[in-house]
């Protein structure tokens, strides 16, 4: 158990706690806004370059694959609903604090680099509407979004569900549109079975290398655990119903893409989507633009939530320094966090070439994926009994998570 915690936060002289306002909608909205990132905006032409027009394939493959790691989550989640919930896990399966710290700092550092990297898209898509410099925009986008997230969590998770049901619109009218200039229309959307074919099979693999990076997300549901209503109960179907949306989105989106463009088209694209408007009017364009500017504005915030309760979660169990785990009464949000948070995200987007370090947040995620796999079977060989009311899995599941995020590390490294 981690010990040498900050002591409670008072205002007006009472212990002040994170406040649970989320509910299962918001939830699981958050979680889709996390998930259903700027990425597959961009990443249907990858996918396809590997899988052609089996690319829907490779995405239900890729589901099923995270599906493992998804259900570990879900009963970690269940078990143990805390802020900064990975380091948590690992604490609780392995009883080490280094490797806790370690993980804990991972996926914060995942968020603040992916942050710092959407707000550098964000200020990108602004530049569209104003013409101000890109690094004024980017000051901007980080100071409003973090003032909201201090603000309060219900009023952050409210705007990112707002954001995120754009962001969802946006996906549903590309289908909509591809639909309509595909040429067997909505028959385009019939799950095709590939042939027993090993090079096609070779290729819809590859792809689902690929789209299992779209899924990445699910996972922060469990960082925002306390302040979650019911948590044993919502935060595991939060996350099953993230995986399902996201999942028939994602098989929509690819089938209708792979039907109404190109295929060369597709292949080189570096933004698929767009391809399906090129022969819209120029109004249609502009929104499918806009509500991209959205998707970059919903990640920089949903990932700023994400990263400051991973820091303060980290400092109330006493592995960073106490002053991060104050809670600002009058809003109960971990205010200093928050900024600490903001001020990483500025410090990359304005000062450092972070290329090469978002290509790491994929390997840190793999990382931390095979370690919350690994404590969960620890925990689960370690008791006489579960606790009763949390939610189970059979236990081939973490065993099955950690060899599936074990061997897409390798490839990843093998295949560059």
């Amino acid at each position: 158990m981690p010990t040498d915690q900050a002591g409670p936060a008072t205002h007006g002289g009472q212990p002040v706690q994170l406040k649970r306002a989320l509910g299962l909608g918001l939830l699981t909205l958050y979680g889709l806004g996390v998930t259903i990132g700027a990425g597959i905006y961009v990443l249907i032409g990858a996918v396809a370059a590997k899988a052609g027009i089996f690319a829907p394939a490779s995405f239900a493959v890729a589901a099923l694959v995270v599906a493992f790691t998804a259900f570990s989550y879900a009963e970690l989640g269940s078990r143990f609903p805390v802020s900064a919930g990975e380091a948590e896990y690992a604490m609780r399966g392995f009883h080490t604090r280094w490797l806790a710290t370690i993980v804990g700092l991972l996926v914060a550092a995942t968020g603040i680099i992916s942050a710092a990297t959407i707000s550098i898209g964000a200020a990108s898509y602004l530049e569209t509407y104003a013409a101000l410099p890109r690094w004024f925009l980017i000051v901007c986008i980080v100071i409003v979004l973090g003032a909201i997230a201090i603000r309060g969590i219900l009023e952050s998770v409210a705007l990112a569900a707002v954001f995120t049901l754009i962001e969802m619109a946006g996906l549903a009218l590309a289908i909509i549109v591809g639909l309509s200039s595909a040429p067997q229309g909505v028959a385009a959307l019939a799950p095709q079975m590939p042939p027993l074919d090993s090079a096609i099979w070779a290729g819809i693999f590859g792809g689902s290398l690929l789209a299992f990076f779209a899924f990445v997300g699910f996972e922060d549901i469990a960082n925002v655990a306390e302040e979650v209503k019911e948590p044993e109960r919502t935060i595991p179907r939060a996350i099953m119903l993230t995986l399902a949306v996201t999942l028939v989105l994602y098989i929509a989106i690819a089938a209708v893409a792979v039907s109404s463009i190109p295929m060369d088209a597709l292949k080189s694209s570096s933004a698929p989507l767009a391809l399906i408007f090129a022969k819209q009017p120029p109004s249609l364009q502009l929104s499918f633009t806009a509500i991209a500017a959205f998707a970059t504005l919903n990640g920089v915030l949903i990932q700023m939530i994400m990263a400051s309760r991973l820091l303060f979660g980290l400092a109330r169990q006493g592995n960073l320094p106490k002053a991060l785990a104050h809670i600002y009464g009058p809003t109960q949000t971990p205010a200093i966090a928050t900024l600490m948070v903001m001020a990483l995200i500025l410090s990359l987007a304005l000062f450092f070439p972070i290329a090469d370090l978002a290509k790491l947040t994929s390997q840190f995620v793999l990382v931390v994926f095979i370690v919350m796999n690994a404590s969960l079977l620890r925990i689960r060989l370690g008791e006489a009994a579960p606790p009763p009311g949390i939610f189970r899995v059979p236990l081939f599941v973490p065993v099955l998570g950690s060899l599936v995020s074990a061997a897409l590390l390798v490839s990843g490294f093998v295949l560059g």
